[in-house]
């Protein structure tokens, strides 16, 4: 279905153009069906499905053509800085045959522009829910005239811990009889659910079943390999394969940043955006990406939301993501609007256990190989110490720099992008627990026979036998572990000369009754802490 079968404003139509838009994607034509007739709504659909610009088409539409909403502002929550820019621009093509203005709020920058831009007039506000309550608390972000809100990437929203913030906001703005609500997520559970029932009235459930792209349109190779060899196997794959763009995951934000150092030290130029960089630099990053100046981009989950980047050549994940639904998330992004791509994901000793839970969920097992020899290249960075930037100490926080640190983090990555817990910098590449830990003495990482056409049980045992504890060790025992001293024992801190054994710390005797004074505490001979002392050190007798 097209946009122009629907009766859409003459000025509307000029931003549709604009933007180049011409058929609508499915969750575009249900929405516009369902909330042009004034329904809120909540919405299960993917990443990549064209749901942003499925409300501002919907919104801008009952705003130009119905005068009851003259005047009436909308508001839009984003999780991310970087998506709460992507909706800006988008809404600012749609909106170019009109007079109304979008503007985004979020943290990390300073208040100047956005306050400007608020007394200037602004119908479309986006922002994230940090900077928002900032804004409205300081007295300069007006939302008693908010007549439309959409809440993206709702489960999001939860995972980052910003349900208190949402119902602060929520305060703010008139009841859900006065407005019209939109919940976009990719997950419809409870919490998004309990949601809409509580802040929406009467809200039309929209189900864009997840378009099979995993499998017909990616080309998908899993490769199991030992996390030693990772890299190697990634120099290689860029070497042969010379995507034109790739995208690379980490699950944490210090691996992040080693990666992309250790690519530029092996001449490929490269980028990469953590929940910790200042966000200046942060979309200096992005926006280079798109423009083509360098051709990798390595990122977490959290801090690729928003990342809208056409003709995605390939993604690789480069650790295997803890959740399920972000594989899907990760290798659709190379295959959007139609086109293939291609998609190589590393499985190694350390997150190999993950993998049955993916398979089950896109109900297809992914195609592997074991990494050999003539896949690896040469790794110049090896050994090469790479020392980490204590990106956030100085206004990456998303209410302006008076976070701790600790807890929410820069409140865009919801405790610190949850894949540092909301560290603000790393030590270093520390090398004992660091990838570059040498191999141990006698320990090989080949694997002795092949994995492919194995059942998930059966690469698990092979795995379990390759990677477990050592031989006679038993399952459980700590490591380096001494045995128990009982001279530690508190019963037994006290020698001859310091009074009798059983004593506690409080110079109680053995065997006094209860409510009894306690011994008289005089010098530390009494108290048996230097006979003690003297016990361990002192010569023997």
């Amino acid at each position: 279905m097209n946009f122009t079968e629907f009766a859409l404003h003459e000025d509307l139509l000029k931003g549709i153009a604009q933007a180049g838009y011409e058929t609508c994607t499915p969750v575009q034509e249900q929405v516009l069906k369902t909330s042009l007739a004034g329904d809120d709504l909540y919405v299960q659909s993917q990443t990549g499905t064209g749901k942003t610009a499925a409300y501002l088409v919907s919104i801008i539409q009952e705003r130009l053509s119905n005068p009851e909403n003259d005047g009436k502002k909308t508001l839009v929550l984003v999780p991310t800085r970087e998506l709460a820019v992507q909706v800006e621009d988008e809404a600012k093509k749609l909106l170019s045959g009109t007079s109304l203005k979008a503007f985004s709020f979020y943290g990390g920058v300073g208040y100047k522009a956005q306050v400007e831009a608020i007394e200037k007039g602004v119908d479309f506000i986006v922002g994230t829910p940090g900077r928002i309550i900032d804004l409205k608390k300081g007295g300069q972000l007006d939302l008693s005239g908010v007549g439309f809100l959409v809440i993206d990437e709702a489960d999001r929203m939860f995972d980052m811990g910003f349900y208190p913030d949402l119902r602060e906001i929520l305060k703010f703005i008139p009841n859900p009889e006065a407005r019209q609500t939109m919940l976009f997520s990719a997950t419809l559970n409870t919490y998004v659910k309990n949601l809409a029932w509580e802040y929406t009235r009467d809200a039309k459930e929209i189900t864009i079943e997840a378009e099979n792209i995993t499998v017909d349109e990616i080309d998908q190779s899993l490769i199991h390999v030992s996390s030693d060899k990772k890299l190697p196997l990634l120099l290689g794959i860029l070497n042969r394969d010379k995507p034109e763009s790739v995208l690379i995951f980490c699950n944490t934000k210090k691996g992040c940043e080693i990666l992309g150092k250790r690519l530029k030290i092996n001449g490929f130029e490269s980028g990469f955006i953590i929940g910790d960089m200042q966000q200046s630099k942060r979309l200096e990053t992005l926006n280079n990406f798109k423009a083509g100046k360098f051709s990798i981009l390595v990122a977490t989950d959290v801090a690729a939301r928003g990342i809208d980047v056409n003709d995605l050549a390939m993604v690789v994940n480069y650790d295997l993501p803890n959740e399920p639904e972000n594989y899907v998330h990760r290798i659709g992004r190379t295959a959007r609007a139609g086109k293939s791509g291609k998609a190589y994901t590393f499985c190694s000793e350390k997150d190999v256990y993950d993998l049955p839970v993916i398979e089950r969920y896109i109900d297809k097992q992914i195609p592997s190989s074991v990494c050999s020899d003539d896949q690896l290249a040469e790794d110049k960075s090896k050994g090469v110490y790479i020392k980490l930037d204590t990106y956030g100490w100085g206004g990456d926080d998303e209410r302006d720099s008076r976070g701790s640190g600790y807890g929410r983090g820069d409140r865009n990555g919801g405790r610190g992008d949850r894949d540092g817990r909301g560290r603000r910098g790393e030590r270093g590449d520390r090398k004992p627990r660091g990838e570059g830990r040498p191999e141990k003495r006698g320990e090989k990482r080949e694997f002795d026979k092949s994995l492919e056409g194995l059942s998930f049980e059966e690469r698990m045992e092979v795995y379990k036998k390759k990677y477990s504890e050592k031989a006679g060790a038993p399952r459980g025992d700590k490591r380096g572990k001494k045995p128990y001293d009982k001279r530690y024992d508190k019963r037994d801190r006290f020698d001859k000369k310091g009074g009798a054994k059983g004593a506690s710390f409080q110079g109680k005797k053995a065997g006094q009754k209860p409510g009894a004074k306690a011994a008289p505490k005089k010098t530390l001979e009494n108290r048996g802490i230097v006979g003690f002392f003297k016990s361990l050190f002192g010569k023997k007798k």
